[in-house]
C-alpha cells in the first residue's frame, strides 16, 4: 500500500527522471518514467545486478505484517530481506539515498519485549551500517490511502474504510500519530533531496517534510 503511493508520487515528480520498480508480479500502470523487474525471489538480487546501478535513491516499502507470525519468520521477511537487498544496492550505487519504511514504536535497543519493534529495530541499525551516503528510516503510525491505493490485505482493507470518514477528526485530534500515502510519498522525495538532521523520522517529521 505505501510503495503505491511512493510510486505515485515519483511518477508525479519533474524532477523524478526515471523509477525502477522491483516488483514480484507484474501489476504497475504503464508510464513513461516507470521501469519494471519482475523478481520473484528477492532476497537474491544476483540476476539483475547488472540493471541496478547508476540510481540516487531507493525507496524501500516492502513489508510485512506480524500478526501470527514467529519472530524466525518475521525475521526472514524483515531483516534478512531488507539487508540484504541494502547490501546489493549499497555495492553498486556508492552516492545512493536509502529510504526504509519501518514504523512507529520501533526498538532500537533491539532488547524490548514487543517481537516486531526488536526486528524492525535491528533492521534500522543494519541499515545504517550498509555505507550509504544517507540513510532515513520513516516511522508513521497510522497512514490514510489516498487517491485510489489500496491495501492488498483484506482486513487491512475493511479497517482503512472504515477509517476514511474519521481521518479529518483523527488529524485534528492527533496530527502527529496519522499520515496519508501521498504524504509519506512526498516526504521520502523531499528527503532525499534536501536531507534530514537526523536518520530517523517519526510520524510528526514525515509530516512536516512532505509540504
Amino acid at each position: 500500500m505505501v510503495g503505491q503511493g511512493v510510486l505515485r508520487e515519483c511518477l508525479l515528480d519533474p524532477d523524478v527522471e526515471t523509477v525502477l520498480a522491483i516488483v514480484r508480479s507484474s501489476s504497475l500502470p504503464q508510464h513513461d518514467k516507470l521501469r519494471e523487474i519482475v523478481q520473484h525471489d528477492l532476497s537474491d538480487l544476483s540476476a539483475i545486478e547488472a540493471r541496478l546501478s547508476g540510481y540516487d535513491a531507493c525507496f524501500f516499502c516492502l513489508g510485512v505484517s506480524a500478526v501470527g507470525m514467529n519472530e524466525e519468520a518475521y525475521r526472514r521477511l524483515t531483516y534478512d530481506l531488507t539487508v540484504s537487498v541494502a547490501r546489493t544496492l549499497g555495492k553498486l550505487n556508492a552516492t545512493m539515498t536509502f529510504i526504509y519504511v519501518s514504523g512507529a514504536g520501533t526498538d532500537s535497543t533491539e532488547r524490548g519485549r514487543i517481537m516486531w519493534a526488536r526486528v524492525k529495530g535491528r533492521t534500522e541499525n543494519a541499515l545504517l551500517q550498509v555505507g550509504f551516503k544517507a540513510a532515513y528510516l520513516f516511522r508513521p503510525a497510522y497512514i490514510q490511502p489516498l487517491h485510489g491505493v489500496r491495501t492488498k490485505t483484506a482486513w487491512y482493507g475493511a479497517a482503512y474504510a472504515l477509517m476514511k470518514p474519521l481521518y479529518p477528526l483523527l488529524k485534528m485530534l492527533f496530527p502527529n500519530y496519522v499520515t496519508t500515502t501521498e504524504c509519506v510519498g512526498r516526504a521520502m522525495l523531499n528527503v532525499t533531496k534536501r536531507g534530514f538532521p537526523k536518520p530517523v523520522l517519526e510520524n510528526r517529521d514525515i509530516n512536516r517534510m512532505c509540504g
